[in-house]
C-alpha cells in the first residue's frame, strides 16, 4: 500500500506541475488533439464569412449540450440555427469530463432522456463521418449490502415496462463479466447491456459536424456580452461581432450560466463543484484481456471504475463535508479567460475512496497513476438540469445544471428541439422544468444542496425521499412554528409541509423503506381521523395564480378544456397541449365577474405560471396575472365534523342548502376574512380556507380550540394521498369551447386508445405500490402502474394502472411486481369509497323513495 500511495503522490506532483502551465487532457484525447485542432479551427473561420443579423434560434454555448441542441434543431428543419461559443468548443466542463454513458436512471422520465443519447451516440459516426470514440461494454453496479440489493429490485420493477435492457445478476455472473473483482462482498449487480463511455471531445466534434452539415451556423470566439429583450418577443444578442436578432435563445452556457442569466435578471442556481478522476498507466492484467471491462459503479465506495486503454480510469464522490464547492465563482463570477483550465488535485480529499477501489479491484494496488483530473461540473440544488422555457422572459430558454452532460447531451438536445420545433414537450420531464425554483434558492440553499447532492450521490434512493440540507427556506406557511416539532416534515418547491403527525409512543423521525415503515401505522390513525371525525391540514404549498382583466374569460377558455365556473363557483379543469396530451390539472373559482383563483400543484407553480402567460402574451389577451403563492396560506379542514368546528367560528350558514359543493364564498372565521371553498381533496366534507398568511395562526389555533368536542386533530399528506386514491376522483366538464388540443383529442377520441387508465386492488403483504411500478399478465408485461397508496378503508393495497384495453374488464386478473416478486392484483369498479357528495346524494335519493 505504502508503494502504492507514493507513487500516487510523486504523479500528483507531476500533473499539478503540468496543470500549472497547461491543462491537462485525458489519455484519449491527448492521443488525438493535433488532428482536431485542425477541425476546431474550422470554427473560428466562420467569423470570416458573412455576420447573420438574424436567426431563428440563437444557441449560446458550445459544449456538448449546446451543440446537440443545435445539431437536432437543424436535423429537424429548422433554419437560421446559430451557436455562439465564448472561446472555442468543449471549453468548460465538456473536454475534461470522465465520458460514462448509461441507460440507467432511477427517475422513469430521464430513463428516456439517456436512451435517446445512447442511441444518438451509435449512430453518429455513421451519419457524420467522425469517430466519436464510444465503448459500449456495459456496466455493472455493485450491491454489498441487503439494502442495495432492495434498491436494485426497486428499479428492476420500474425498468420492465421500459425499452432499456437490464438485468439483476449474482455475484458469480459479476465476476464473469469483471475478472479482475473481488467480489467477497458483492451480493449482486445491476448489469446493463450498452452501457459504456465515450470521448466527450469527439462527441461534440460530431455533432458540430452535423450541426453544420444540417445548415447550422457556428461562431466562435463569439462571446456575449449583453441580452436585450424585444417588445415582440425577440431578443437582441449583441456579441463584439455585431447583434443577432433571434426569435429565441438557448442558454447552454455551463457553468457561465448564472453570468448569461443575470444579463436579464435571472439569478440560476447553479455552481460548480471540484469532480475529480484519476487515470492509471498500463496494468498487465487489464492488457491480458481478451474484451473490455465493463464500467464498475461501486455504491457503498462511491466510485465509478471503467478501462481505458489498457488501465483503468476511476472518480470517486467525496462525503459532503470532504467535497469542495466553487462558490466564489458564484459571488464574484467565472474568472474571466476560464475554459481549459483545472483545479489542483487534492489527493487527500478521496484516499478514503482510492483505498476502497484498491479493495475491490486489486490490481489497482500495482498500478501507476499517470494523470489527476479536477474539474469544475456544475450543480443544481437537487443535481438534475433546468431545461425548457424560463418563465418571467418570452422565448429564453435553458439547458443547464448537468452534472451528467455527456450522458444528457443527446437525449436533451432532441427533447429541446421537439419542443421548439411542436410547441409543446415530447413527453413529461417536470422534474428538469427550469421554474422548478424561485427567488427562494438563495445561494445559501444553492450551495447546502449542492454539497448534499454531491456527497449523496451514490446513498440508496427510497422512495419518499427526503433531503435535508438547506431546510427551512424563507418558503414557511403561518402554522409551520406551531406544527414543525409535531410532524415529519416534508419538503415541496421550498415550503415545509407536515407529512404525518407524531404521537406519544410512536416511533418518530424519518425512516426511509423500501416496504412500510414507521409512518404505516400513524398515517392508517388520520386516515381514520378524516373518515370519523376532522382533521386539520396545511395546504400553503399549493401554487395560486390571481387572473383578471378584459380577457380573462376568453384567454382561460381557451388555455382550458372545460367551461368556466360562475361567479362563486369552483371546477376542476386541465390545460391541454396542442396534441391533446395533459399539460396541467387546475382548480378554478371565478371570485368575481372576470376575476380567477387558480390553484396548481407545489410543484407545478412556475411550469403551469409559464404556459399562462405564454398564451397571453402570444393571443395578446388584455389580462393581468399575479402569483399570490406566497402571499396567501392554505388550511384545508375535513371530515364529518368539520362543519361543526367552522359554523362555532363564523356567521355565514354552511348548511348544504345554503354552501353546496364547489362553492365558494367570502367569510370571516374568528373575526379574519377567509375565502372559502366547499372542496377537499380527501374526498370527505370539507373546506379548503384561504387566508393571509399572517392571520393562518390565528384560524388555525381556533379551529383546534372549536374543535376539542368533535376530536379535532392534524392530518398529512400521506392520508390525503390515501384517502385521494381510494376514492378514484375523475372529473371532466360537459362540452367546451375551441380550446389548446381539442382537435388532437377528438381525432385521439375517433382512433380509440391504446391504453386504459384502470383501477386495481393488489394482495400484498408489508409493502404498497408507489407508481411505475411494472403490470404482468401470462408472464409478459403489459402495463405499468401510475400511483399507489394502501386504502385503509378498505384494508388492501391500491393503485391506477395503464392497461391494454382488452385487459380492463371489472374483474380482469393481472399481477404487479414489487421488489421483485410479483402480487395479485384485480381490476375492479371505481371508486372503492364513493366521496362525501356521493354519498350524501344516495342517502336523500333512498329517504325520497321511502
Amino acid at each position: 500500500m505504502s508503494r502504492v500511495l507514493n507513487l500516487i503522490k510523486i504523479h500528483a506532483r507531476r500533473d499539478l506541475a503540468a496543470c500549472a502551465g497547461r491543462a491537462r487532457l485525458p489519455l484519449r484525447t491527448i492521443c488525438c488533439t493535433s488532428r482536431k485542432r485542425a477541425q476546431e479551427s474550422d470554427a473560428s473561420s466562420a467569423l470570416r464569412k458573412r455576420w447573420k443579423d438574424t436567426a431563428d434560434t440563437v444557441i449560446i454555448g458550445g459544449g456538448c449540450v449546446g451543440v446537440s441542441v443545435a445539431y437536432h434543431l437543424a436535423k429537424g428543419g429548422v433554419k437560421d440555427v446559430v451557436l455562439l461559443e465564448k472561446s472555442e468548443l468543449t471549453a468548460g466542463s465538456t473536454w475534461h469530463a470522465a465520458g460514462l454513458t448509461t441507460y440507467y436512471h432511477p427517475g422513469i422520465n430521464l430513463k428516456k432522456v439517456h436512451y435517446d443519447s445512447i442511441k444518438l451516440y451509435e449512430r453518429l459516426e455513421a451519419e457524420t463521418g467522425q469517430a466519436v470514440g464510444f465503448h459500449q461494454p456495459g456496466s455493472v453496479r455493485i450491491a454489498a449490502t441487503q439494502a442495495r440489493v432492495d434498491e436494485m429490485k426497486y428499479q428492476m420493477t420500474r425498468t420492465h415496462w421500459n425499452v432499456t435492457e437490464q438485468h439483476m445478476i449474482g455475484p458469480e455472473k459479476v465476476h464473469e463479466l469483471f475478472p479482475l473483482l473481488n467480489v467477497d462482498k458483492v451480493l449482486a449487480g445491476l448489469y446493463t447491456p450498452g452501457d459504456g463511455h465515450i470521448d466527450p471531445y469527439s462527441l461534440t466534434m460530431a455533432l458540430a459536424a452535423g450541426a453544420r452539415m444540417y445548415g447550422a451556423q457556428i461562431y466562435n470566439p463569439a462571446p456575449v456580452s449583453g441580452l436585450r429583450p424585444t417588445a415582440d418577443g425577440k431578443w437582441d444578442v449583441q456579441t463584439p461581432h455585431g447583434t443577432i436578432r433571434a426569435n429565441r435563445i438557448v442558454n447552454a452556457t455551463g457553468f457561465w450560466a448564472r453570468e448569461v442569466g443575470k444579463m436579464i435578471g435571472f439569478d440560476h442556481p447553479t455552481i460548480p463543484v471540484h469532480h475529480q478522476y484519476v487515470v492509471t498507466a498500463t496494468v498487465p492484467q487489464v492488457k491480458a484481456l481478451e474484451k473490455e471491462l465493463p464500467v464498475i459503479r461501486d455504491l457503498e465506495g462511491s466510485y465509478y471504475l471503467r478501462q481505458e486503454r489498457d488501465g483503468l480510469l476511476f472518480g470517486p464522490y467525496e462525503k459532503m463535508e470532504k467535497m469542495v464547492l466553487q462558490d466564489s465563482w458564484v459571488r464574484d463570477g467565472v474568472p474571466p479567460g476560464f475554459g481549459k483550465e483545472l483545479f489542483e488535485s487534492d489527493l487527500d480529499r478521496i484516499m478514503e475512496h482510492v483505498e476502497m477501489a484498491m479493495e475491490m479491484v486489486p490490481v489497482l494496488k500495482e498500478a501507476d497513476i499517470i494523470n489527476i483530473v479536477s474539474g469544475p461540473i456544475t450543480y443544481t440544488p437537487d443535481l438534475l438540469p433546468m431545461v425548457g422555457p424560463h418563465q418571467g422572459a418570452r422565448n429564453y430558454w435553458t439547458a443547464i445544471g448537468f452534472g451528467y452532460g455527456v450522458i444528457h447531451a443527446g437525449g436533451i438536445g432532441k427533447f429541446l428541439s421537439d419542443w421548439i420545433r411542436n410547441g409543446e414537450p415530447p413527453y413529461d420531464l417536470i422534474e428538469c422544468d427550469t421554474n422548478r425554483y424561485g427567488k427562494w434558492s438563495d445561494v445559501a440553499f444553492l450551495c447546502a444542496k449542492a454539497r448534499e447532492s454531491y456527497g449523496f450521490n451514490n446513498v440508496v434512493g427510497y422512495p419518499k425521499e427526503e433531503r435535508f440540507a438547506g431546510r427551512p427556506t424563507h418558503r414557511q406557511s403561518g402554522v409551520y412554528e406551531l406544527l414543525k416539532d409535531k410532524a415529519s416534515m416534508g419538503f415541496h418547491a421550498g415550503w415545509e409541509q407536515p407529512h404525518w403527525f407524531y404521537k406519544p409512543g410512536d416511533d418518530t423521525g424519518y425512516k426511509p423503506s423500501f416496504r412500510r415503515t414507521n409512518w404505516f401505522g400513524p398515517v392508517g390513525r388520520e386516515c381514520k381521523l378524516v373518515m370519523e371525525k376532522v382533521g386539520v391540514i396545511d395546504l400553503t404549498p399549493f401554487a395560486k395564480f390571481i387572473v383578471k382583466g378584459k380577457d380573462s374569460l376568453k384567454l382561460l377558455d381557451r388555455l382550458f378544456a372545460n367551461n368556466m365556473p360562475k361567479v362563486g363557483l369552483t371546477n376542476v379543469s386541465h390545460m391541454l397541449t396542442p396534441s391533446g396530451k395533459v399539460f396541467a390539472e387546475v382548480t378554478i373559482t371565478q371570485l368575481a365577474p372576470g376575476e380567477f383563483l387558480l390553484i396548481t400543484g407545489s410543484g407545478s407553480e412556475g411550469h403551469d405560471l409559464r404556459w399562462i402567460e405564454a398564451e397571453a402574451a402570444d393571443g395578446g389577451h388584455d389580462v393581468d396575472i399575479s402569483n399570490v403563492t406566497e402571499d396567501m396560506g392554505v388550511l384545508g379542514i375535513a371530515g364529518p365534523n368539520s362543519r361543526k368546528v367552522l359554523q362555532k367560528l363564523t356567521d355565514e350558514d354552511l348548511s348544504d342548502a345554503a354552501f353546496k359543493f364547489l362553492h365558494c364564498k367570502s367569510i370571516r372565521l374568528a373575526g379574519v376574512p377567509v375565502r372559502a371553498i366547499r372542496i377537499s381533496y380527501t374526498g370527505e366534507l370539507g373546506w379548503e380556507l384561504y387566508i393571509e398568511q399572517k392571520n393562518m395562526a390565528t384560524v388555525y389555533q381556533a379551529m383546534m380550540e372549536a374543535g376539542k368536542d368533535e376530536g379535532i386533530d392534524n392530518f398529512g399528506t400521506y392520508a390525503m394521498s390515501s384517502l385521494r386514491l381510494e376514492k378514484g376522483f375523475r372529473g371532466w366538464g360537459a362540452e367546451p369551447a375551441d380550446f389548446i388540443g381539442k382537435a388532437a383529442l377528438q381525432e385521439i377520441k375517433a382512433k380509440g386508445l391504446k391504453r386504459k387508465l384502470s383501477y386495481i386492488t393488489l394482495d400484498t403483504d408489508d409493502i404498497d405500490p408507489e407508481g411505475n411500478e411494472t403490470v404482468w399478465h401470462n408472464g409478459k408485461v403489459v402495463g405499468n402502474t401510475t400511483s399507489g397508496a394502501y386504502s385503509y378503508s378498505s384494508q388492501q393495497s391500491l393503485a391506477f394502472a395503464y392497461l391494454p384495453p382488452e385487459l380492463c374488464s371489472v374483474g380482469q386478473k393481472v399481477e404487479v411486481e414489487l421488489l421483485g416478486r410479483k402480487y395479485r392484483a384485480m381490476v375492479i369498479q371505481e371508486p372503492l369509497v364513493l366521496t362525501e357528495p356521493t354519498r350524501t346524494r344516495l342517502q336523500k335519493k333512498a329517504k325520497g323513495k321511502a
